[in-house]
């Protein structure tokens, strides 16, 4: 029989189902891998007895015939997501010792599913960064490697141990959230598939916040119908989160194998950056012509303000974070270092708790905020934020679905990019998307020079998630299954 730890969760539900094994085996036998696999640091708390428990559970569910959607299936939970009782610190030591005692809508839907919580997943500190090196625990390490080369790389970020975790069997999928790229950059990274849904289609009640308009949680997964299967359970709509949206949450997983046929797909010419890697042009042609192949049509089509998106990205993010984190004080949890009086209390606590690159978001978003800024960069974002929407929405005429690389080049290695902006620049390709609130894909579509996997992005309509994961299941038919395990 295959490894239990190699099967989808499409393939599990149905092993679970057939009764060719338990639950709890299955759970074993990721408990078993996940202390194989810690010298990747992808998770920062494991919960073996919660797992046990959670899979004996779901056991006596399938026994009378009340198995869930997710029944039975060991799943990793990004730090950022509140589980009642179990560490949750967005990975910063600033939350020392938080442990919720409520759960977050996104994980409460996956436990009333039946899913099976492994533990809490690695990431950079309050979802700042692009490689995972910002976490107080420690980088994460992609399980992929380049071509003769033991060398570690980073997963990207900031969910970065959430697609290091799926990418190395040690969870069948994971939650992660994206603010300007952290579900897409690191899927991409990993040889994973991660979803971007719609700004609103899951609730962001019980996740740590870093900018509240930018937010929003998704799965990262093996593959598309995994993604799909993840989005259908996360998804909902909450009174306890105001900016959810009151749709219907369609059956994601029925869109898979649909024809594409006729869907007109836009090849944005603003996403020409200069100086991409041939290799990178080289596999946006070639899944255009994959998509073409399946009978859709391309349409070269316009963004003009897409080369603003980043430098209003890094206005508006920062700015949302330095309001978000200020109730991080030291007084009623997490770290607190004493002071001469409270003022300096506070000082004191938040010097210590914060990482450098906390530290200096906080300190752009306090500066674009301050009296003398605020019309000349927050509020001339804001206005940039809706003509970049305003782009989407007249190309939503000519087209059904936008077609773009995900990353500007495969995973790098830690330490190897030092210069913030630098770093910045690895969203170039992914933060339009959530400046105009739209979803967005990331699917594995081929290896660089070295090895390593590249991934493609395609982006939708507002709600548009079916349409994304119908194509994006023609680029993975296309493109074939990608694997970290001959390096892992």
């Amino acid at each position: 029989m295959t490894s239990l730890t190699a099967l989808t969760i499409s393939a599990a539900r149905e092993g679970l189902k057939k009764k060719q094994f338990s639950a709890l085996e299955l759970t074993d036998a990721y408990l078993a891998a996940m202390e194989k696999a810690r010298l990747l640091n992808a998770y920062v708390v494991e919960t073996p007895e919660k797992a046990r428990e959670m899979a004996r559970a779901s056991d006596a569910r399938l026994a009378a015939g009340q198995g869930g959607a997710l029944e039975g299936i060991p799943l990793g939970i990004k730090d950022l997501f509140a589980t009642e009782g179990v560490h949750t610190q967005a990975c910063s030591h600033i939350l020392d010792g938080f442990k919720p005692q409520y759960e977050s809508t996104v994980s409460a839907n996956l436990w009333r599913d039946g899913a099976v919580m492994l533990g809490k997943l690695n990431m950079d500190e309050f979802a700042m960064g692009s490689s995972n090196e910002t976490s107080y625990y420690g980088n994460v390490i992609n399980p992929w490697k380049r071509k003769g080369s033991n060398a570690a790389l980073v997963p990207g970020g900031s969910s970065g141990g959430s697609a290091a975790a799926v990418a190395a069997h040690i969870c069948a999928a994971a939650t992660a959230t994206d603010t300007g790229g952290s579900i897409r950059q690191p899927a991409a990274f990993t040889g994973t598939v991660g979803m971007k849904p719609t700004y609103g289609r899951c609730s962001r009640w019980g996740i740590v916040a870093f900018a509240s308009s930018l937010d929003q949680a998704g799965p990262i997964a093996r593959d598309v119908r995994d993604a799909a299967i993840m989005l259908k359970s996360m998804a909902s709509v909450d009174p306890k989160d105001t900016t959810s949206v009151d749709l219907p949450v369609p059956d994601y997983e029925a869109a898979i194998g649909r024809p594409i046929k006729g869907l007109r797909v836009g090849i944005p010419k603003e996403y020409r950056v200069d100086g991409m890697p041939a290799e990178i042009d080289a596999l946006w042609q070639k899944g255009a012509e994959w998509l073409k192949a399946e009978g859709a049509e391309i349409v070269e089509i316009s963004l003009p303000h897409t080369k603003y998106a980043l430098p209003a990205y890094y206005i508006v993010a920062p700015a949302e974070a330095s309001s978000n984190l200020a109730r991080y004080d030291g007084v009623r949890y997490g770290l607190r270092v004493p002071g001469d009086d409270i003022v300096d209390m506070y000082e004191n606590s938040r010097a210590a708790g914060f990482g450098r690159e906390v530290q200096r978001r906080i300190l752009i978003g306090t500066y674009v905020l301050s009296a003398g800024y605020y019309d000349a960069y927050y509020v001339r974002a804001q206005k940039v934020r809706t003509l970049i929407k305003q782009d989407f929405d007249k190309a939503w005429s000519e087209v059904d679905l936008v077609l773009t690389p995900a990353t500007p080049s495969p995973a790098f290695a830690p330490g190897e990019i030092t210069d913030p902006v630098q770093m910045y620049l690895n969203d170039i390709f992914t933060v339009t998307v959530n400046m105009a609130g739209l979803p967005g894909i990331a699917v594995p579509a081929g290896l660089s020079a070295d090895g390593l996997p590249l991934g493609l992005q395609l982006i939708g309509k507002p709600f548009g998630e079916e349409t994304l994961f119908q194509a994006a299941a023609a680029i993975e038919q296309a493109a074939g299954r990608f694997s970290a395990w001959p390096c892992w």
